[in-house]
């Protein structure tokens, strides 16, 4: 590939400068231009400072960027500028409010597929990594029980549904998998868990002075898709506490598919697939620049629409051609 894959980047916080960084680790793909809301950031001492552009701005480079990487929230920000975006280029993103993927698809299918745009749609690492393998787990292994655990860690798309909340002022979460019940199931258990069994929520929240602190704690515990169902704490703390104790952004998780084959009960199966990050953010950006590349190929090729990653050949994300990756890698 002679020509590199102009990227653009919507939205620059922890998500955005992520995508920054993993641009600069593939030789195939250069910065075009960053969109954000926050347009003072122009003025920071940023070595790309010049290729910093208000978001209102963004319709004028439909010309010149191959993909844009929406970087904003699940919560309030992409539900909005997924389509708006997906209408003017083609798109790669990590939405992850799970519940509501099958609206958020469509959206995003209707504004791409209209604009002959495509659009690559919920691509992070869960949903994204852990949803190729539970389908890969299931197809291998149809008698048997699947599990999904986060963490311990930091949810970026719950931190950020945190600090939408009208009074606060900076807030983390960290989902927590239920010790008791993971344990089970790596020991080759199938027990049926609700999703409040699987995982605990705990919360650290800096609220704005003279906000309604019971207020917000109830707007967090009965948040619908991301706190409702599980038993979560709220922790209110100093900003100072905060900026000490809570400014890292690991995560991880696991998935689980425990079962049989044939017809001998003893034949017990388990297979796994698991990730340790020590930076969510930079590790979600760096899957969503892969994704980008399959997104260019997929462009190129004359597709159009919302694509999921059950839609991509696994050849779309690599740089390396056919022949490199079954020397290398099959």
């Amino acid at each position: 590939m002679t020509d590199k894959i102009r990227i653009g980047i919507a939205g620059y916080g922890n998500l955005g400068k992520g995508v920054e960084i993993a641009i600069q680790e593939n030789a195939d793909m250069e910065l075009t231009a960053i969109f954000s809301k926050r347009y003072d950031l122009t003025k920071l001492n940023h070595p790309c400072k010049d290729k910093i552009f208000d978001a209102a701005d963004a319709h004028k480079f439909k010309d010149i960027i191959d993909i844009m990487i929406l970087c904003g929230g699940s919560s309030k920000d992409l539900p909005g500028q997924g389509p708006l975006y997906a209408s003017m280029f083609n798109t790669v993103d990590g939405y992850d409010n799970h519940g509501n993927i099958p609206n958020y698809y469509n959206a995003m299918n209707k504004a791409a597929t209209d604009n002959g745009n495509i659009s690559v749609v919920c691509a992070g690492w869960d949903p994204g990594l852990f949803s190729i393998n539970r389908v890969l787990f299931e197809s291998i292994m149809p008698q048997g029980k699947s599990y999904t655990f986060w963490g311990p860690g930091v949810s970026q798309g719950h931190s950020d549904a945190l600090r939408k909340i009208p009074g606060v002022k900076k807030a983390i979460q960290y989902t927590i998998p239920v010790e008791d019940n993971l344990g089970k199931i790596k020991k080759g258990g199938t027990p049926v868990l609700s999703i409040r069994e699987k995982h605990k929520r705990e919360c650290y929240v800096v609220i704005e002075e003279h906000a309604d602190k019971e207020g917000i704690r109830k707007s967090i515990i009965t948040m619908p898709n991301y706190f409702a169902d599980y038993d979560t704490n709220v922790n209110f703390i100093s900003e100072e506490e905060f900026v000490k104790n809570h400014s890292k952004m690991f995560h991880g998780g696991t998935v689980i598919r425990n079962g049989k084959t044939g017809t001998d009960p003893s034949n017990d199966q388990a297979l796994s697939f698991s990730l340790n990050l020590g930076s969510n953010s930079e590790f979600t950006a760096s899957v969503l620049t892969a994704y980008a590349r399959a997104a260019y190929r997929l462009k190129k090729k004359g597709c159009s629409g919302a694509k999921t990653v059950f839609d991509i050949p696994l050849k779309y994300l690599s740089n390396k051609t056919l022949d490199e990756l079954c020397k290398e890698l099959l």
